[in-house]
């Protein structure tokens, strides 16, 4: 509990500057991952976004269907670790609150 005007805007500020260091990090998260023979390489950012793709010639090989797996499964791989790691990063923030 606060007792003054000043230790009520001192909080709220702190406040604010937390959630916006959270923003800021989870922001900047970027998760690459690469398809087990190399073919593809897939970055997405912290919502799970594509940011970035990436083929080696190793794609030449892959039938249509083999392709289509290797990106997708490469992307939802991704995409997990971007979203395990803003997990961590609410769940640093949330502790930090208490």
């Amino acid at each position: 509990m606060v007792e003054t005007m000043d230790e009520l805007i001192a909080k709220v500020r702190g406040q604010l500057y937390r959630l916006q260091d959270l923003a800021e990090a989870t922001n900047s998260i970027r998760a690459q991952e690469s398809s087990p023979d190399g073919a593809v390489t897939v970055t997405v950012d912290g919502s799970g976004a594509l940011v970035g793709l990436e083929f080696t010639a190793a794609i030449g090989k892959l039938s249509p269907a083999d392709f289509d797996r290797a990106l997708v499964s490469t992307a939802q791989a991704a995409a997990a670790r971007a979203f395990a790691e803003r997990a961590e990063l609410v769940t640093a923030y949330n502790r930090a609150g208490t």
